[in-house]
């Protein structure tokens, strides 16, 4: 691994939870549009333990030891030559782009398309806990959904923690938001504005439901098939974790195989739209640092904030993931260094 510089999460080869360890690796080498944050916190996202697992194998070719972690918020200590945007000071936020992912280590490089200024109002424990879900909500409402005002949207798992971000934003873009969890959690997707709570557990959403113009779907499978019920025709149904489509197929680089897999995994999806005369897209999220600007401009404006479920001290990320994988928390699960709150 080299000199040792920094500690890092990393996994040595795909596998279980135990295949995370802390280790020793080089300090990262900026290039030349690269800024150099240390990370203050880190956020855990359902990607992290596909990413361990090995599932993203056939997007993705990645090299081991693989460093972990795909979110964060710190301070810029350095910046390449041609970085114009940022300064040694400035307290930022990012998402990394797939390959070159590792948030869950005291320090990275990451190209400064990918970096926004850290919202002033929040902490970075809180603004690590934003820019994958952010990325994700505004680009499957804005960019695939085209949501405006008075649109209907359903967005599963309400209180986790793409869809507690998901909420705050669909109301935002003035629609009425519906939304799936269980009882207890129905005062939080209350207070973040949800206008339709359905529990999951005791009511069936497909019958409950009619003429929304969205979907956002985060549970896939038989939840997935079943948000056809409730669309308009016209309507979409946007994933995070169903089948691929045709979309992903033509504009991924990949070989003719794998296009034909991705066909054959979502024909069952892609015939169930067309019955409805409706759409399904899957998403799959891009980095960029204009589209977190944005968002930040909003969280300081006051309609989006965070929603935290527990913070882990850094030596602890392990612990962190586990607890988060368990699918049980109201929002995000965030991983601390311990420094400054602020700034």
């Amino acid at each position: 691994m080299g000199a040792a510089a920094l500690k890092a999460w990393y996994i040595p080869g795909y596998g279980g939870p135990e295949r995370m360890a802390l280790g020793d690796f080089p300090e990262p080498s900026p290039g030349p549009s690269d800024v150099l944050i240390e990370i203050h916190a880190a956020s855990v996202n359902p990607i992290d333990a596909k990413v361990r697992k090995g599932a993203l194998r056939p997007l993705v070719k990645y090299k081991f030891p693989l460093l972990m972690g795909t979110d964060l918020a710190g301070r810029v200590i350095a910046v390449g030559a041609k970085v114009r945007r940022f300064a040694v000071g400035d307290a930022v936020f990012a998402r990394p782009n797939r390959m070159r992912i590792g948030t869950f280590a005291e320090r990275i490089a990451v190209h400064e398309d990918e970096v926004a200024l850290k919202p002033r109002r929040l902490s970075f424990e809180e603004a690590a806990s934003i820019p994958l879900v952010a990325l994700t909500t505004r680009q499957a409402m804005r960019d695939v959904a085209r949501l405006g005002p008075g649109a209907k949207v359903l967005i599963h798992a309400g209180a986790g923690g793409v869809g507690s971000f998901a909420v705050q934003y669909a109301k935002h873009l003035g629609a009425h938001v519906a939304a799936t969890a269980s009882q207890a959690k129905h005062e939080l997707l209350r207070s973040l504005g949800a206008d339709q709570m359905i529990d999951y557990r005791t009511q069936d959403f497909s019958a409950l439901l009619r003429d929304f113009d969205m979907v956002f779907d985060t549970q896939g499978g038989a939840t997935l098939r079943r948000s056809f019920k409730v669309l308009r025709p016209g309507g979409i149904v946007v994933s995070v974790v169903g089948p691929p489509d045709l979309e992903l197929a033509r504009d991924w680089p990949m070989p003719f195989y794998l296009r034909a897999a991705i066909a054959l995994l979502s024909w069952r999806v892609r015939r169930l739209a067309s019955r409805c005369g409706c759409r399904y897209r899957f998403l799959l999220m891009q980095p960029s640092g204009a589209q977190l600007a944005e968002i930040a401009q909003l969280i300081d404006q006051g309609h989006i904030r965070p929603v935290i479920d527990r913070v882990y001290p850094f030596e602890q990320a392990r612990e962190a993931m586990a607890y988060a994988e368990a699918g049980h928390a109201s929002g995000k699960v965030v991983i601390s260094h311990g420094r400054a709150s602020t700034g």
